[in-house]
Parts: C-alpha cells; sequence; structure tokens
C-alpha cells in the first residue's frame, strides 16, 4: 500500500511539473467549445464589416466578443455539481454501507470517499483532458492537461463550454467540475461488487486503471462531439460529425449516463466479483446487513441527488431540465412500487431493502432516457426497471455464480441495459418522445412519420454492446495487473476479522 501510494503521488507530482513548466500560451478549447465559441467572434467580425460598409476596422472592433454566461444556468450546474457529489458521500457510501457487515463498514466507506476524492484529482490531471476533447473517435487529446487554458487569471476570462443550444454557454470550469463528480461516482460504484474481501490497495490501483483505460474512452464516444454552434452551415455538417465520439455518431442517446456510468462500471463490477472470488461462507453462512435504516438514508439521498445528475445534463436551467427532472422523480416511484409488487407475489411479502433497491433501479433505468422521453415513457421504464432489477438479483444473479456482494451487476447493469434500450423505444415522438434531432443545423427534430423505433432501437443496441465488450476486456486486464502486483484479496485471517481492523485499524461501532 504505502509502495502504490509513493508511486501515484510521484507520477502525479512529475506530471503537474512538466504542465506547468508548459508556457501559459492560449490552448485550443475542447471539441465541443472551440468550434462553437469560433461562430459569435465570426458574426461579430461581419456585423462590424456592414456597419463600416467592409472597410477595414480598428483591432478592438473586430476583437472577438465573448459569449456572456447566464446567471441562472451558472447557479443551476453549480447547485447540480453538489447533488451529485451528495449522491456520492455520503449517498452511495451509506447505502453500500449499511449493505456490509458490521465489521466492513468503514472499509467500504473509506473505499467510495477516497476512490472518489483519488479519481477528481485525475480528472483535473489528465482525466478531463482525454474524455472532453478532441481527438480521435475513441479517445480525446492533451489540450486540457491540468486544465490548462480553461481560464485566464490575467484578463479574468473564462473559456465557454457549449450546452446543447445554439448561442448559449457556461463557464467550462463549471462543465469540468460537473463531468467530475460523474467520473467519480462511477468507479465508487464498482466497489460494492467486491465488497468486505478486497485490499485497499488494490481498489485504488484498479481505479486508476479502469478510470483511465475503459471510463475515459466511453465517456468520450458517447458524449464528445463539436457543439451545436460548429453546425453553422451544411456544408461542414458532415465534418463536424466525423470528429465527435463514435457511439454519438452512431446516434446513440445517453442523457445522463446509462452506458458511461451504470452499464460500464456494472460489467467492471461482475469481472471483479468473479476475479477476487466469493466471500468466505459465501453460499452457506447468512450474510446480511448490518443496518438497513443506513441503507434507507443512503436511497434517499442518492434519489435527492439524482435529480443534480439527471436534469443537470442538460446542461441549462431550462425545459429540458425540467423534463430531466420530473422523469427522474416519476420512473423512480414507479420502479418502487413495481419491486413491492414483485416482491408481494413472488415472497409473499414486500421488504425495506426491496423498495430502497427499486429506488435505485428507477434511477439508473431512467438515466439515459430522461431527457428523451415523455412522462409516459418515464413511468413505462421505472415499473419495468423494478421488476427487472428483481429478477437480476434473484434468479439472474443465481445463473451467473458470482459473488456480486451488493447486487451492483444486478441493479446497474440490468436496469442500465433496460433503460438504455427502451429510451430508443420511447424517445418516439409517437410514442410521447421528444424525438431526436434530425439536422444540427437548424435544430429541427425527426418528424413523426420519420422516425424510426427499429433504427434508434439498434443503435442503443450497439452502444450498449460496446460498453460492455469494452469495459469487461479492461476490467479483466486491469484486475489481473493489479493481482500480479500488489495482490487482489485480503488474507483469510484478516476477511474473518473484518476489513475495518484489518485494513484500517479502527471499527465503526464500539460494543
Amino acid at each position: 500500500m504505502k509502495k502504490f501510494l509513493a508511486c501515484l503521488a510521484l507520477c502525479g507530482l512529475g506530471l503537474m511539473a512538466s504542465v506547468g513548466a508548459q508556457e501559459p500560451a492560449a490552448s485550443a478549447a475542447p471539441l465541443m467549445d472551440a468550434a462553437a465559441s469560433a461562430v459569435p467572434a465570426l458574426e461579430a467580425s461581419a456585423a462590424a464589416q456592414v456597419a463600416t460598409g467592409g472597410a477595414a476596422v480598428d483591432a478592438q472592433a473586430t476583437a472577438p466578443t465573448p459569449p456572456k454566461f447566464d446567471k441562472g444556468d451558472n447557479a443551476w450546474m453549480m447547485v447540480a455539481t453538489l447533488l451529485v457529489i451528495l449522491m456520492t458521500v455520503p449517498g452511495l457510501a451509506l447505502f453500500y454501507g449499511g449493505l456490509v457487515r458490521a465489521k466492513n463498514m468503514l472499509s467500504v466507506l473509506m473505499q467510495v470517499l477516497v476512490t472518489f476524492s483519488l479519481i477528481v484529482v485525475l480528472w483535473v490531471i489528465y482525466g478531463y483532458s482525454l474524455a472532453f476533447t478532441e481527438g480521435s473517435s475513441l479517445i480525446g487529446g492533451l489540450d486540457r492537461l491540468m486544465l490548462k487554458g480553461i481560464w485566464d487569471p490575467v484578463a479574468g476570462s473564462f473559456a465557454p463550454a457549449a450546452t446543447f443550444s445554439k448561442g448559449v454557454y457556461i463557464p467550462e470550469l463549471l462543465f469540468a467540475a460537473f463531468q467530475a463528480t460523474f467520473a467519480g461516482i462511477t468507479c465508487c460504484l464498482i466497489v460494492g461488487a467486491f465488497a468486505e474481501r478486497i485490499r485497499f490497495s488494490a481498489v485504488l490501483a484498479f481505479s486508476v486503471l479502469w478510470f483511465t483505460f475503459s471510463y475515459l474512452p466511453v465517456a468520450h464516444m458517447v458524449w464528445f462531439w463539436m457543439g451545436p454552434d460548429a453546425y453553422a452551415t451544411a456544408d461542414v455538417a458532415a465534418s463536424m460529425n466525423d470528429k465527435a465520439g463514435l457511439i454519438w455518431q452512431w446516434g446513440a442517446l445517453d442523457f445522463a449516463g446509462g452506458t458511461v456510468v451504470h452499464i460500464n462500471a456494472a460489467v467492471a463490477g461482475l469481472v471483479g466479483a468473479y476475479v477476487v472470488g466469493k466471500r468466505i461462507g459465501y453460499g452457506r453462512d447468512a450474510i446480511v446487513p448490518h443496518n438497513l435504516p443506513l441503507t434507507m438514508t443512503g436511497a434517499a439521498l442518492l434519489w435527492v441527488g439524482w435529480f443534480g445528475f439527471n436534469a443537470g445534463s442538460a446542461l441549462e436551467a431550462n425545459g429540458f431540465a425540467a423534463l430531466a427532472f420530473i422523469n427522474t422523480f416519476i420512473a423512480t416511484a414507479a420502479a418502487v412500487l413495481s419491486w413491492c409488487l414483485g416482491e408481494a407475489l413472488h415472497r409473499g411479502k414486500a421488504s425495506m431493502l426491496g423498495a430502497a433497491s427499486g429506488a435505485v433501479a428507477g434511477l439508473v433505468a431512467i438515466t439515459p432516457a430522461c431527457g428523451n422521453v415523455g412522462l409516459g415513457g418515464a413511468l413505462a421504464i421505472g415499473f419495468i426497471a423494478g421488476l427487472a432489477g428483481l429478477w437480476g438479483v434473484s434468479w439472474l444473479k443465481r445463473k451467473l455464480g458470482a459473488d456480486d456482494s451488493l447486487d451492483v451487476f444486478g441493479v446497474h447493469g440490468v436496469c442500465g441495459i433496460v433503460g438504455a434500450l427502451l429510451t430508443g423505444v420511447f424517445n418516439s415522438p409517437n410514442l410521447g418522445g421528444v424525438s431526436s434531432v434530425a439536422d444540427w443545423v437548424t435544430a429541427g427534430m425527426v418528424a413523426p412519420d420519420a422516425y424510426s423505433i427499429g433504427t434508434q432501437f439498434l443503435a442503443q443496441a450497439k452502444a450498449v454492446g460496446l460498453t460492455v465488450v469494452w469495459s469487461a476486456v479492461v476490467s479483466l486486464v486491469a484486475f489481473k495487473l493489479v493481482d500480479w502486483t500488489i495482490g487482489l484479496r485480503v488474507s483469510e485471517e484478516e476477511e474473518r476479522e473484518g476489513l475495518d481492523i484489518a485494513s484500517h485499524g479502527e471499527t465503526a461501532y464500539t460494543k
């Protein structure tokens, strides 16, 4: 553990030093921002020429006009960022902590808190740049290492980040902070699959590898594009599409992270459950949650924080943020009811753990769809997700034979796939959905009579398939590398004693 932390610290200091040694020249903005910010500049220059009859004007008159940020959008995005942090610390930490045995409570809290902190630091150093700058269709470039060029402290100016509306921007610093929370919580979701038997150092080492080679490429493939203002004319539309991420080019819809966050993390967790192995006594001894009130508290915090996660992904305080907000609300409620109904029919009674799990199942499933479907579609997705999640943690879990400790794949994987696929169905304007953009030059939508559910469903399926394969391969390699170097699993004696004492030298409760 000490060697790992020392190496990580030295690498981080070396990278920061190399970046800091570069000249503070204005770097190219991320793809989505560079093209977007060019349009207001061109418009300002053209307006100046018209006003002077095309004659030369002074430099001040032709200088690009920096975009103005709307204070309402800025305020909303800061609140949304805080809400996603609330989802993770303490929401996810308490949800997971209540589900493990008392002797492992602090170990789970530590894994969530420290993993989140680690990923946020890596995001600033190189993660944001690789995810959200122009590179290839699979990964971004290095223009934003250490967020270089994102603001000018001398001039006091801030680089703009495009939203989904032409001519509307938020500070790129704010966009980077918002996306950092997504990266952090995604890596934290994974730890629930192999809780109660993995080394703390192994969790951190795996997180670095998986974040770098799975999260960042998938985020780039799904979410990176040039921004709406880059589509100035039909002549450049094709070239702008070619610069976007691969899955974006396919036309797959993922409003807030069904593929990037939930499927990506769930597959990694399932691979980890297989590679790390089952807990001692699994399938023989009773391994039950030690504090369901904490789990309920965590689920409630997740639900509240998820409004920032989903509605914040609109990047503006507008109608689509409101649509994502209400869909997150009602789909989750529908999933709670359907999970409880399924439990009552299958086991004779509904449980509090089931209700809390149903809430998470609904939140997961509506994530890719929240800004893409109507209210009826959201209710349908939530209801189906509750039943699908119950099936995932019961029948499917037994068939897979893995000790997925906290049902990461059963809930996040199954419901993430269900939500991603159903987005392609209920996005149809014929089913109350908002449709998809047909032309970013005019921001025109696909008409109801031209919308093809089959075509959109196929695009969603391709996105799901690529995410599953990509995450599985990266996860397997990463786990094996960590196992061969520092080891994945604690000793049998340490596992029986509990990771709170064995790994951290403290206990959550005093007798």
